[in-house]
């Protein structure tokens, strides 16, 4: 039974972590179109889509492209840093996340600068050069990964031998559930 919920576990918080870390990266993007006197258009969030966010007029796209994987990494952390000091159970699982977005949002910066896509090529567009890109992915893919460090026994690996919480696993599905079931309503 315990390889049961460890892979309920696993396969129903690493797409947890995707959709929320796309949610995160939004409101970065949202918050900053508002702070910055744009006008959002439209978010679009969906379980089976890319995320994005339409913003028009929009004064200063440079901050708002920006502002996604900034906000997106800077969120998570945040509330991994709250969780942990709180002592909160399941603090590895807000950290494990952190560290997705961490490495999720540098590695998007870090290829788009390159391949030209996505908010990274949007901002080289509007003239940002492309290394604050890649000093960014540098500087959070590495930390994403030390965050995940030695959280492999949460999630039933080496000396674990598959024990993992129940209540993780089943509180996982159910806002995996909850978020796909959202997402897919408001779209």
């Amino acid at each position: 039974m315990q390889r049961l919920h460890q892979c309920l576990l696993i396969a129903t918080f690493l797409p947890l972590c995707w959709l929320g870390m796309q949610v995160v990266h939004e409101v970065g993007h949202v918050a900053a179109a508002w702070a910055t006197g744009g006008t959002v258009q439209r978010v679009v969030l969906h379980p089976l889509a890319i995320s994005r966010t339409d913003v028009r007029p929009n004064p200063h796209p440079i901050v708002e492209r920006a502002s996604g994987a900034v906000i997106g990494t800077l969120l998570p952390m945040l509330a991994g840093t709250l969780h942990h000091r709180l002592r909160w159970p399941g603090a590895y699982l807000t950290r494990f996340f952190a560290g997705f977005c961490l490495v999720a949002n540098g590695a998007y910066l870090l290829a788009g600068s390159v391949a030209r896509i996505g908010d990274a090529g949007d901002l080289l567009r509007l003239g940002m050069p492309a290394w604050p890109m890649g000093l960014f992915g540098a500087v959070t893919i590495p930390a994403g990964l030390w965050l995940w460090h030695g959280l492999g026994p949460h999630f039933g690996l080496g000396s674990a031998a598959g024990r993992v919480s129940r209540e993780a696993a089943y509180t996982s599905a159910v806002l995996l559930g909850a978020l796909v079931a959202a997402e897919l309503v408001a779209s």
